[in-house]
């Protein structure tokens, strides 16, 4: 029931309150649009497969093309588009013809490597966990 006087507590509202208490308020604290337009861009399929790649050094599209199995042209070209605009990679055009054009992995995109490497050190060291959770929650419900 509600409190008389007290409207009801959206559920933003309810969430930032939880966070807060738990000490996460500097998740809290900034746009959360961008907070979760990031967090969109890294677990995407391909932008930290992209930005590993380019790591190692400037590449070319269709380098890039073949060495990301899978991607199509048009993902492909979405994606470096959207790491451009954040800021994590560069696009550099080469007056020739036909015109070359590289990627790179900025200094600010190379930040990004860390904590990802550190998650992907946390699924592998857990792997074996998850897989017999997923195996249990499947039997569960009755899905294998």
């Amino acid at each position: 029931m509600r409190e008389p006087g007290r409207g009801v507590m959206s559920h933003q509202t309810e969430a930032d309150r939880v966070l807060r208490s738990l000490g996460h308020s500097a998740c809290i604290e900034h746009d959360p649009d961008v907070l979760r337009s990031v967090l969109d861009r890294v677990g995407d399929k391909w932008s930290l497969i992209l930005i590993g790649l380019l790591d190692k050094g400037p590449m070319r599209f269709t380098e890039l093309l073949r060495t990301a199995p899978g991607i199509s042209r048009r993902m492909l070209s979405l994606t470096l588009r959207n790491l451009e605009r954040d800021g994590l990679v560069t696009r550099k055009v080469f007056p020739e013809i036909p015109p070359r054009v590289e990627y790179e992995v900025t200094p600010f995109g190379r930040t990004l490597s860390e904590p990802v490497l550190a998650l992907a050190r946390w699924a592998a060291d857990h792997e074996g966990t998850i897989r017999a959770n997923r195996r249990a929650f499947d039997q569960a419900a009755g899905l294998d």
